[in-house]
């Protein structure tokens, strides 16, 4: 059976920096009271006019990977997008990507998994690679939250997390043995859907019914979260998934050279960090200039962790998500 390997990596984000001063003027809420509960410091947001959407900066993060791998768009030979925020309801954003980037008639499938989204996208890649049917998948996380934040201080929860970003990688297949990703390990548990959620617009709920409603009374289409009921069940979650993949490859956490968990709430991260003990060096975290960026968190994060020379080859590397649905994955790669 063939491996598959990261080849190439990149990603984008905005120029807008919004600024925890910049959201106190416009609801109620201060830099100290956001990084105590977060970590955050500043985000990036599209900014009207700068042509930027879901799909744009998923082709400008996709562009920087090929050109790394040494690839051209026509060695793509399928597509994976994963996000919460398309450009439109539907199609996906995976075939304006095929559009943008003047691909071949390449099939584009689009992964709807929030914050899980690039793990379970890379799963997906690695396993057609694996069985021999692809030899260059391009895999592409990003996300446009700013467009449908409520930010006012009704919304400060969670208006305050997200940013707007996109990174990609592509995935090669390799003969090399004990190389490249190792395993992945994906779980959800519906039961808790609705604790991070958004009800609508939706077959429930749709945009006549919507406009119907007082928005100071019923509002299913800004983002709804229970923030401690999700960060009690991430932290467990992180930790299961982390050891299943440790277990499954006979590695133990004294192995990891490199955590990159996704960049949903700095505390998380650190209290995965002292779990499993490790030094500030064994994990990356850039949450606090971006923001949570959902599907793009992790392609961003081991972008510029690689940027900076964090990772090298012969590092074992361990991605780690959890998030709306509730679902959660983990992948061990070998650089």
């Amino acid at each position: 059976m063939y491996t598959s390997k990261i080849s190439g990596l990149g990603s984008y984000v905005p120029e807008n920096i919004v600024t925890n001063d910049d959201l106190s003027k416009i609801m109620d809420t201060n830099d100290e009271w956001i990084q105590e509960r977060t970590g955050i410091k500043e985000r990036r947001h599209i900014k009207k006019g700068d042509g930027n959407s879901t799909s744009v900066m998923g082709v400008k993060a996709a562009k920087i990977a090929l050109e790394r791998a040494n690839l051209e768009a026509d060695d793509i030979e399928l597509i994976i997008f994963a996000t919460l925020s398309p450009d439109m309801y539907f199609p996906g954003g995976g075939v304006q990507v095929q559009e943008m980037m003047n691909m071949k008639t390449i099939p584009a499938l689009d992964v709807r998994n929030q914050c899980s989204g690039f793990i379970y996208a890379l799963s997906v890649a690695d396993q057609f690679i694996k069985t021999g049917m692809y030899k260059n998948v391009l895999v592409i996380g990003s996300e446009n939250h700013s467009g449908g934040l409520d930010m006012t201080t009704r919304g400060r929860g969670v208006s305050v997390i997200f940013g707007d970003g996109a990174g990609a990688a592509v995935l090669t297949r390799s003969e090399e043995e004990g190389r490249g990703i190792l395993s992945t390990h994906l779980h959800s548990e519906g039961a808790h859907a609705k604790e991070l959620s958004l009800e609508g617009p939706s077959t429930e709920h749709w945009v006549p019914e919507i406009i119907a409603e007082d928005p100071q009374e019923n509002i299913p289409y800004y983002p709804y979260m229970n923030g401690q009921f999700v960060f009690k069940n991430a932290v467990v979650r992180f930790s299961e998934v982390i050891n299943e993949g440790l277990q499954t490859n006979n590695l133990s956490s004294t192995d990891i050279d490199m955590l990159i968990p996704h960049q949903a709430n700095l505390r998380i991260s650190q209290f995965v960090q002292k779990k499993f003990k490790l030094s500030d060096d064994q994990v990356f975290n850039n949450i606090q200039k971006y923001g949570n960026t959902t599907a793009a968190s992790i392609p961003i994060a081991l972008t510029e962790a690689w940027e900076k020379g964090k990772i090298k080859e012969g590092d074992i590397i361990v991605l780690a998500a959890f998030g709306s649905g509730f679902t959660w994955g983990s992948a061990i790669l070998k650089w």
